[in-house]
């Protein structure tokens, strides 16, 4: 099987409006869009702290073999992420060192691969962020083919080109592009919604006085 790879276009978000996204976790995002968007809890940075946010070019990957991922990594944009359909397959590493150095080079923002990577020290040791479900010595096999920048199910979540990708250490979600204005409001209004809440707990009170959940039935 070739590499195919999907003709589109988006535009990408202005550097300014980059920046109020890195203001929002994924899970408050998540919680604007109904608690959906939401990669599996398998998927988790390679290191505690690394964070992530960019709009996504995504792969399908035949299982074992990440030659469409090469060509990706030639392709994408500087300041956007890779995101990887790997089957979930964990046995066999997908990315490594070689990669994150060149993915480096092109100024790629992260990786967040429904599969395995390896050489994880160097990973580390570069900053790189990387999203993952597995780690494993087994290196890839090239040439069965893969498909570039089309609709994909990562980890449980849709992701299109152009689609903003936010992790941190408790996952990834997905934002679709299409809604991105909307939800990045609903994001801080709901993030100062939660300042106040804790502030209100700091006071001596309870989230619970928030929630308008009333007495409990005495049974």
């Amino acid at each position: 099987m070739a590499i195919q790879r999907h003709d589109v276009t988006f535009d990408p978000l202005p550097e300014e409006t980059l920046a109020r996204w890195r203001k929002v976790p994924p899970a408050v995002v998540s919680d604007c869009m109904n608690r959906t968007q939401v990669m599996a809890g398998a998927i988790k940075p390679v290191a505690a702290g690394m964070a992530l946010v960019g709009q996504a070019r995504t792969v399908t990957c035949m299982v074992g073999d990440n030659s469409a991922l090469h060509m990706l990594t030639a392709m994408a944009r500087p300041g956007e992420v890779l995101v990887a359909d790997g089957g979930g397959y964990t046995d066999t590493a997908l990315w490594g060192g070689i990669m994150t150095r060149a993915a480096l080079s092109r100024g790629i923002a992260g990786l967040v691969i429904d599969g395995a990577v390896r050489d994880v020290a160097e990973i580390r040791d570069f900053a790189f962020p990387c999203f993952t479900r597995a780690v494993v010595p087994a290196g890839p096999h090239k040439g069965f083919g893969g498909i570039i920048d089309g609709a994909i199910s990562c980890a449980g979540a849709v992701v299109r080109p152009g689609d903003i990708v936010l992790g941190d250490d408790d996952g990834v979600c997905v934002v679709p592009l299409e809604r991105a204005e909307a939800l990045l409001a609903a994001a801080e209004a709901k993030i100062a919604e939660e300042e106040e809440t804790n502030a209100n707990t700091d006071a001596g009170g309870l989230p619970l006085d928030r929630m308008g959940l009333g007495e409990a039935e005495i049974i």
